[in-house]
Formats: structure tokens, sequence, C-alpha cells
């Protein structure tokens, strides 16, 4: 890992999102979701990885016009 690489912690995500912490923990229990590395007991996310993960995310719809 980049020594220059932006982590988040599950709060941070949570925030960013605006969900609940706990749901996060819920997918990382349930093996889906953002991918995540755990530090002893800290769970951080590789800001790459989020946005990777938000870009995947995007649905894109037909203008109605």
């Amino acid at each position: 890992m980049d020594s220059g690489e932006s982590l988040l912690t599950t709060r941070d995500l949570a925030h960013r999102w605006q969900v609940n912490a706990g749901s996060l923990a819920n997918d990382r229990s349930a093996s889906r979701g953002v991918p995540y590395v755990k530090i002893g007991g800290a769970v951080r996310y590789r800001l790459r990885d989020v946005e990777g993960f938000e870009a995947n995310c995007r649905i894109s719809t037909l203008d109605a016009s």
C-alpha cells in the first residue's frame, strides 16, 4: 500500500454515504460491499476502492425527451 494513499474509517465512509456504520459492518460480515483492509483490529477503506465501487454502482437513465 502506498504510504500517501488515503484511507477512510468506517465512520468516514458511513458519513460519506449517509448510512449507519452498522450497515457497513453487516456488508463486511456478508462479504459484500467495498473491499477493505484490516490493520490490527482497525478496518480501513482505500479511497480509490470506494471511488471505484461508487462508479460501478452508478446507474444511467435514458433522457425522456
